[in-house]
């Protein structure tokens, strides 16, 4: 499978519980922190759901 770069670009202060969670499970706590990732579907579907909190590159 194809690996993604993540970035989270906004902080997850006054959104939803379940939106940080997502945030969580990705592996980002900070702005400007970034992880890499294999592009499955589960991880596609996370990123769909706070791709305005994150910035996405194809590696």
């Amino acid at each position: 499978m194809a690996k993604i770069k993540i970035t989270q670009i906004k902080s997850v202060i006054d959104r939803s519980e379940r939106q940080k969670k997502t945030m969580q499970a990705l592996g980002l706590n900070k702005i400007s922190q970034s992880v890499e990732v294999e592009a499955t579907p589960a991880i596609v579907g996370m990123v769909r759901k706070v791709n305005h909190l994150v910035a996405i590159e194809s590696i």
